[in-house]
C-alpha cells in the first residue's frame, strides 16, 4: 500500500480578504496537470498522483461552490489520453466511478449539478452509466454545475459540431444564412453555458492542449508552477484576484 505524501507546506491566503465577491468568474476551467510528476518526484507510481490530485478535485469543487461560481468545468480524460499505459488508463476510470460514487451525496446536497461533456461513449459501461445516473439525479439543482471534461478534445467537438450542422442543412432543418456564430455554438457540447472567464493550468505548463478551443476566444489565462494535487483554494483565490484585476475589452477599447 503507497502513503500519499500530500505537501504540508502551508499557503498564506491572504487572497480571499480582497477578492470582489461581486465579481466572482461565472466559468472557471481548470487543466488538471502535474500529476504524473508529482507522483515521480516522491517516487510514486503516476497512478497515486491521479489519486491525490482526486483530493484536489474535492477541495477545489467545494471552494467554487463557495464562492458562487456558476460552471466549473475540469478537464479529466481527453481525447488524447487512450494512448497512455493501459494500467494508468484503467485506474482513471476506476478513479471516476469512485470520485462519482464517494462524492454524490455531498453534491448532491450542496445543490451542485454533475455533468460531462466530451463523446462518453469510449468510456467503460460502468464510468456511462454513473456518469449518466449522477445528471439525471442532480440535473434539477440549482447551484454549481460541475462539467467533467471527459474523452473530451476541442477539435473533435467543433468537427461533431460541423458534421450535426450539415446533417440540418441537409435535411432543411436549418439554412446556411441562419447559420451565426451563436448557431455553432448551440452544437457544442457547452450549449446554453457562458464561455469561461478564466482558464486555470497548474503545473507549469503553457499550452491550451486541445481544451475548450472554441470557447476560450477571450477567456483569461493564469498559470502556475504549482502541480495538481498541491493546488489548494488559495492559489484558486489568487487566480480569481488576478482575473479581477485584468482589463478585459473583447476586441473593443475603454
Amino acid at each position: 500500500m503507497f502513503k500519499l505524501f500530500k505537501s504540508t507546506k502551508k499557503v498564506h491566503d491572504s487572497y480571499i480578504n480582497d477578492i470582489n465577491m461581486s465579481n466572482i468568474p461565472r466559468h472557471i476551467a481548470i487543466i488538471m496537470d502535474g500529476n504524473g510528476r508529482w507522483a515521480k518526484e516522491r517516487n510514486l507510481p503516476r497512478t497515486m498522483g491521479h489519486r491525490a490530485g482526486v483530493e484536489t478535485i474535492r477541495d477545489i469543487v467545494k471552494e467554487c461552490s463557495n464562492l458562487g461560481v456558476k460552471y466549473l468545468t475540469l478537464y479529466a480524460f481527453s481525447t488524447e489520453n487512450w494512448v497512455r499505459p493501459s494500467d494508468e488508463v484503467s485506474t482513471l476510470m476506476k478513479l471516476l466511478v469512485e470520485y462519482l460514487r464517494g462524492e454524490f451525496e455531498e453534491l448532491n446536497s450542496n445543490n451542485v449539478v454533475i455533468n460531462s461533456i466530451g463523446d462518453i461513449s469510449r468510456l467503460p459501461q460502468i464510468c456511462q452509466a454513473e456518469l449518466k445516473s449522477a445528471y439525471e439525479k442532480t440535473k434539477l439543482n440549482t447551484g454549481l454545475v460541475l462539467n467533467l471534461a471527459l474523452n473530451y478534445g476541442g477539435r473533435d467537438e467543433i468537427t461533431n459540431a460541423f458534421k450535426k450542422i450539415y446533417k440540418e442543412i441537409k435535411f432543411g432543418r436549418l439554412k446556411e444564412e441562419d447559420i451565426t456564430q451563436d448557431t455553432i455554438s448551440d452544437y457544442l457540447y457547452t450549449k446554453g453555458m457562458p464561455d469561461p472567464d478564466i482558464i486555470i493550468r497548474p503545473s507549469g505548463e503553457q499550452r491550451i492542449s486541445n481544451f475548450l478551443l472554441w470557447q476560450c476566444a477571450y477567456s483569461e489565462f493564469w498559470t502556475s508552477d504549482i502541480k495538481w494535487p498541491d493546488f489548494k483554494k488559495e492559489h484558486l483565490h489568487k487566480a480569481i484576484l488576478d482575473f479581477q484585476k485584468r482589463d478585459r475589452r473583447f476586441g473593443g477599447v475603454k
